[in-house]
């Protein structure tokens, strides 16, 4: 049987650290080569086969799973937060972190983070990305507008000035200083330009998702339009990825975790380490579907609450009602049918609806 070699990567922009361990944790080599394809292939030919490479979710890291994954027997994108190794050991600098990687390798003790197969899915991630960023960038800029007229003791939403001829009336409460005007348009400029990349991203982005089949079906869901469903879609990618729906729910951070030590009691909470963004799409969706009061997932909603449950419980319960019909819909390819919400999967195939 060949000896496996672990390969740990501490990548930068210019270059990376390479420290390459044996199966039984000797550290063999280190070195250091450029940040480039054909560098980093070089380097890798240069260790026998079977070789694993583990590196850090970063900005770099799809570019090198992309191109170098067919170069080795095992390619694994880790979860840095999990590392907690790298962080919190006495030494640290890149070599170190490189080899220490190789060690959390070689003992499977990595947390891999999940990359589309494809390029096409890959770029309409990052479109979606760009997106919500630029709806981040919109929130701050009218943010910063708000907080410039409270110094002038004017309190409004942003409602009140996202119409350019409603501005007139704010300028008119405004101090009779000119620079008082002359620093308020210089904001409201930064504004505008973040209102229009975001409504040029969102048109981008829904004639993009139209294109996709699943998001066609997936908008036929209470709560759920083309932005929604398409950050869902690109960000889960695969319904394959999760054996159950509980896990999938710890991923969208609407489940739960077991906490218990030794004769204490045990306790239950919500996951802490989940992707924010996906939590705050189907906690939206939720919302949107309780809100609209004529669905499967507003009547369940109505459900918990006349049963005593907490708002924020049930309105939760909601979120992973739509979650796991989401899922269900993707794995099968099956349309939404709203007469299947609450019932289990094992009646809906009992009852032969998805042979």
């Amino acid at each position: 049987m060949k000896r496996a070699y672990f390969i740990g990567w501490d990548v930068h922009c210019a270059f990376t650290e390479m420290a390459i361990v044996t199966q039984d944790g000797r550290l063999v080599k280190r070195l250091r080569c450029p940040t480039t394809i054909p560098d980093l292939a070089e380097a890798l030919e240069a260790v026998p086969r079977p070789r694993h490479v583990a590196i850090e979710e970063g900005p770099l890291a799809d570019w090198l799973w992309r191109n170098l994954a067919a170069r080795v027997d095992g390619f694994l994108v880790s979860d840095p937060r999990r590392n907690r190794l790298i962080a919190q050991d006495a030494d640290k600098d890149d070599p170190i972190d490189a080899e220490k990687l190789a060690q959390l390798l070689r003992g499977g003790y990595l947390k891999a983070v999940h990359h589309p197969q494809s390029l096409d899915r890959a770029v309409f991630k990052h479109l979606v990305l760009v997106y919500h960023d630029r709806v981040r960038q919109r929130v701050r800029e009218a943010n910063r507008v708000m907080g410039y007229l409270r110094r002038y003791g004017v309190f409004v939403r942003e409602k009140a000035f996202k119409e350019k001829a409603d501005r007139q009336a704010l300028l008119e409460r405004l101090p009779p200083n000119r620079l008082v005007p002359t620093n308020l348009q210089v904001l409201w400029q930064g504004y505008d330009v973040a209102v229009a990349q975001e409504r040029q991203l969102r048109r981008r982005l829904v004639r993009e998702a139209r294109r996709q089949e699943p998001i066609r079906r997936f908008v036929a869901l209470p709560g759920i339009a083309w932005v929604r469903a398409a950050t869902l879609f690109v960000y889960l990618d695969t319904p394959w990825r999760f054996a159950t729906k509980e896990r999938l729910w710890r991923y969208l951070g609407i489940g739960l975790e077991r906490r218990h030590s030794g004769a204490g009691p045990a306790r239950v909470r919500l996951a802490h380490q989940a992707n924010r963004v996906l939590k705050g799409v189907i906690v939206g969706a939720a919302k949107r579907a309780i809100a609209s009061g004529t669905n499967p997932f507003a009547e369940q909603h109505r459900r918990w609450l006349r049963a005593g449950l907490a708002p924020a419980n049930a309105r939760r319960n909601v979120a992973r009602s739509l979650a796991a019909t989401l899922w269900g819909m993707w794995k099968h390819g099956s349309a939404y049918h709203p007469e299947w919400v609450g019932v289990p999967a094992t009646a809906v195939e009992a009852a032969g609806v998805l042979s």
